[in-house]
């Protein structure tokens, strides 16, 4: 799938796996040795995340049913836990940075296809 921030014209990423299952969720990106530029993981449905046994930081946007941005949590250390987002409905994983290097707010209308 593809991200773009419909509010800017700005590309998000490019390749982003969709964790929609329990397994999926589950899993995340726990395990992996790395999350590239242009690439993500959107969970579905969630409201809140962490980064046990992750070797990374990240990057983490959480969406409501709309696709708005209601909450942003830039660079989270690995063993960390992420705020609980009552409003959100989803949450993209990017890599460090990326929230940054697309100029991404809360209030922003992300397009996911």
């Amino acid at each position: 799938m593809k991200v773009v921030n419909l509010s800017n014209g700005t590309e998000i990423a490019d390749s982003v796996a969709n964790a929609d299952s329990f397994f999926k969720r589950l899993k995340g990106l726990m395990f992996t040795k790395d999350l590239p530029a242009g690439h993500g993981l959107i969970i579905q449905p969630c409201q809140s995340i962490h980064t046990f046994f992750m070797n990374y930081p990240i990057d983490v946007v959480y969406l409501d049913g709309n696709s708005i941005v209601v909450g942003i949590d830039e660079k989270i250390s690995p063993a960390k836990i992420g705020k609980v987002r009552r409003k959100a409905r989803s949450v993209l994983e990017l890599p460090a940075g990326t929230i940054q290097n697309t100029d991404l707010k809360v209030g922003h209308c992300l397009s996911i296809k």
